[in-house]
């Protein structure tokens, strides 16, 4: 872990208490990602290597006081969103009760979540009722077969009831996330693809990264946004309709359908002069950006007894610090933590 220490110098000196957060670059950071655990049900093979995992003891975990002063008091920084993500955050029981205070917690305007869907069917509308507004569904084949080989284990059919029931609750606009490795599921780019001509979901195309434990599916899988935008373009047409806001997605229409097509390109296309996002690991480290190691410890702040205006101090420091992009261009990598552990 990559030390952050609380200076006072003339760069941090500009930091106010009394304005939302913004970091040295000048982008406005509003957006939180929490991981609620670093479990999952599925071993994905391009996130999780297939043995060796360790898992941080329950005592390591934040609690749901913990949890819920955190959301507070980044709230009053200027944190307007909240996802909700793991491991699997479905995993956690108690999610209902921590959406629901999350949702009710003044200045946080919306609650989503990602999930892989396993367990979502039976709680979906329980979700809706606390409070989620949608859900972001990880999707990476339409083949039984090859779901289980990707996922080590998964059903397809329980995830796709998953997808229902949230489609059902209103949780909505629905978007199914797809790590696309070459190889593996490339081959079902179009099938994929063509959920949006008659459903009004938003298909996401995602690159594989490098992350801990799993960097070398990423060194001969990644498939190029640009290389699928031709192909779909190719056999079913493609519109392209514009970026929006702080959303990592390119967004596309096939002409005519319901739904829309995402490309999310952190290797060949980086986002970083819009990201407006940090991450709150489950052990309660403050993640400043998903492909660097650079992190505050708030849950040692939180529990060495500091004082909510000491840690939103703390939280305005990271976020001033928080780098301007990855470093893959340079050849850094991630060292200290896998997506299991970052939510994504």
């Amino acid at each position: 872990m990559m030390p952050i220490e609380l200076l006072e110098s003339p760069q941090t000196s500009q930091i106010h208490a009394s304005t939302p957060a913004h970091d040295a670059h000048g982008r406005r950071i509003n957006y939180l990602r929490i991981s609620l655990t670093d479990r999952c049900n599925f071993r994905c093979f391009y996130c999780m290597p297939e043995w060796g995992m360790q898992f941080a003891p329950k005592p390591e975990l934040l609690t749901n006081d913990e949890l819920i002063r955190l959301v507070r008091i980044m709230a009053q920084t200027g944190f307007e969103k909240i996802r909700l993500t793991g491991g699997e955050p479905t995993l956690r029981r108690d999610l209902v009760g921590l959406v629901e205070a999350i949702a009710n917690t003044p200045g946080i305007n919306e609650v989503s979540m990602t999930t892989n869907a396993l367990l979502l069917a039976p709680i979906a509308q329980q979700l809706a009722d606390a409070g989620l507004k949608r859900v972001n569904i990880s999707i990476d084949s339409l083949n039984p077969e090859n779901f289980r080989k990707i996922t080590r284990g998964g059903d397809l059919a329980r995830v796709w009831a998953g997808i229902e029931a949230a489609e059902q609750a209103g949780l909505t606009p629905l978007k199914l996330n797809c790590v696309i490795v070459r190889g593996v599921n490339d081959h079902e780019v179009l099938d994929l693809a063509r959920l949006t001509i008659d459903k009004p979901w938003q298909m996401r195309f995602i690159e594989v990264m490098p992350l801990v434990g799993v960097a070398d599916v990423a060194d001969n899988g990644v498939v190029p946004s640009n290389e699928l935008i031709g192909q779909i373009e190719a056999n079913l047409g493609l519109d392209f309709l514009g970026w929006y806001g702080a959303d990592p997605a390119r967004t596309y229409q096939i002409p005519g359908a319901q739904g829309k097509i995402g490309f999310i390109s952190s290797i060949s296309d980086p986002f970083c002069a819009t990201c407006n996002r940090m991450r709150l690991t489950a052990d309660g480290k403050l993640h400043l950006c998903l492909l660097r190691d650079n992190e505050l410890d708030l849950r040692a702040a939180l529990r060495g007894k500091s004082s909510d205006e000491e840690l939103a101090a703390l939280v305005r420091h990271a976020v001033w610090i928080k780098p301007w992009g990855h470093g893959l261009p340079e050849g850094v990598k991630p060292t200290v933590r896998g997506m299991s552990e970052l939510g994504g």
